[in-house]
């Protein structure tokens, strides 16, 4: 399980940063992709007892609902 989650999240991480840097008009959702792999990447940096990965990750997504909020909501 463990291995799947870290690939999601370094998937959805490539994708959203490929998404956001065209710039083309679905680039609001590539911070939906940047926050699936925050929370993937937290739960994983949890479940591997990594706190440093597990804070910046939590960290990343706070970052991540502030694009959500700017680009798909305000």
């Amino acid at each position: 399980m463990l291995t799947g989650l870290k690939w999601f999240g370094t998937i959805t991480g490539l994708v959203g940063a490929g998404i956001l840097a065209l710039n083309i008009p679905i680039s609001g959702w590539g911070w939906v992709l940047f926050a699936l792999s925050s929370v993937t990447w937290t739960a994983a940096g949890l479940m591997m007892r990594e706190w440093s990965l597990a804070l910046l990750q939590g960290g990343f997504l706070v970052v991540d609902l502030v694009g959500i909020w700017r680009w798909l909501i305000a």
